[in-house]
């Protein structure tokens, strides 16, 4: 009963915020055309247009969302008047334990992740790892939202580590639902759905940790999907800047997504008054609705440009991508002193057609990756298969 209810409540708001949307479209006046129902790149435009001139929170800034619950944790997590945030800050990162196997499903590994949550990845994690001459910069591998470090990297993982890197990673942003981390963080395996800019926090030490224990002065990040803005967050915001050379992302939120229209949608509605990205939230968690175009978060990572001085960024997208939608929202434009290379994952390889999850599978993404880290050594990219949302490493 409490679930049909709810479902009519978010039914009703949608059709409020239809109708509203689509009279602002239209001019409101009698003489609209009934026919002109507006596109998802006229909502993208309409939210780009609107959030211009929106107030962006100052980090460390505590403020109250649009339905009256509080969104302010000290991080800068304020939404105001475009999208509210369910539940209270938290969460926290944690090591892995032991080694999960070798995948080239990420339906399986995936699965496998659920059951063993703590699993690390093949290749991440050798403390005693030290880089060589050759290889200076330790990697570190950061997944993304409702995954964890080993589904996010049980194929890239071990080839990384072969090509001669020390690889690290970590388990970021776990809360619970009443810390706003969404119905999915019941699921053991599920992480990444805390506020981002706690994530970045999380990022930062995980980083130092690193360089402590290999003695070197900067890392490469490799991350996919919530990991590339949460990286990015950290180079901005978190004293990262120095610390990272080279930053590979993966089907990355780096403007958001309108999450096929859904989240472009809310954040429209939201903007007439109407908190339907409130209700949305208690669903999919703090992280999810921060990934949404138009969002604060979102306003304050791109503020002042795409990139930061000094770091060179290798850009993947996939025309595939159902959660990074429109897929090229991905993509960077390069700042003074940075260096941005977007690829199309498809360009040259039509083929393979993975989606947002199973690029990570892609052996064309994981050489695209190794080219980023060491362009001498792995000059070439590899074309093969790659199936749409069970991934299998370049076979069926």
């Amino acid at each position: 009963m409490r679930r049909n209810t709810r479902r009519k409540t978010v039914r009703t708001a949608v059709f409020l915020g239809v109708s509203l949307l689509a009279v602002g479209f239209s001019g409101a006046g009698a003489d609209a055309d009934p026919q002109s129902a507006p596109t998802e790149q006229q909502l993208a435009d309409y939210i780009a247009a609107g959030v211009k001139s929106a107030p962006i929170a100052d980090s460390g800034s505590a403020c109250t969302s649009g339905s009256g619950a509080g969104s302010g944790n000290g991080s800068g997590n304020c939404f105001g008047g475009s999208g509210s945030s369910s539940g209270s800050s938290g969460g926290y990162s944690s090591d892995t334990k032991g080694y999960g196997p070798s995948m080239t499903s990420w339906l399986a590994a995936f699965g496998y992740g659920l059951l063993n949550p703590d699993a690390t990845p093949p290749g991440a994690n050798d403390w005693n790892c030290k880089p060589s001459a050759a290889h200076p910069r330790p990697v570190v591998l950061v997944h993304g939202t409702w995954m964890n470090a080993y589904n996010g990297f049980a194929f890239m993982g071990q080839p990384i580590k072969d090509a001669g890197y020390c690889t690290f990673t970590l388990n970021y942003g776990r809360s619970n639902l009443i810390e706003g981390g969404g119905l999915g963080s019941v699921l053991p395996g599920t992480m990444g759905t805390g506020y981002i800019q706690d994530s970045a926090k999380q990022l930062s030490a995980f980083v130092d940790r690193v360089l402590a224990a290999t003695g070197s002065s900067q890392v490469d990040l490799v991350a996919h999907s919530q990991g590339g803005p949460m990286s990015n967050w950290y180079t901005k915001f978190e004293g990262g800047a120095g610390k990272v050379h080279n930053m590979i992302t993966l089907g990355a939120t780096n403007h958001g997504t309108s999450l096929d229209g859904i989240g472009a949608l809310g954040r429209a509605i939201n903007n007439f008054g109407i908190d339907v990205l409130g209700l949305v939230e208690i669903f999919v968690g703090h992280a999810g609705i921060q990934q949404t175009i138009g969002s604060d978060f979102v306003n304050q990572l791109n503020a002042n440009g795409d990139t930061v001085p000094g770091i060179d960024y290798t850009v993947v997208g996939t025309r595939y991508d159902e959660i990074t939608n429109p897929y090229d929202l991905t993509f960077l434009k390069a700042g003074p002193g940075a260096r941005v290379s977007n690829i199309t994952l498809q360009d040259g390889c039509e083929q393979d057609v993975s989606d947002h999850l199973t690029m990570m599978y892609s052996p064309r993404a994981l050489s695209i990756v190794l080219r980023a880290l060491d362009p001498v050594q792995h000059p070439n990219l590899d074309c093969t298969i790659n199936p749409w949302l069970l991934g299998g490493g370049g076979s069926l």
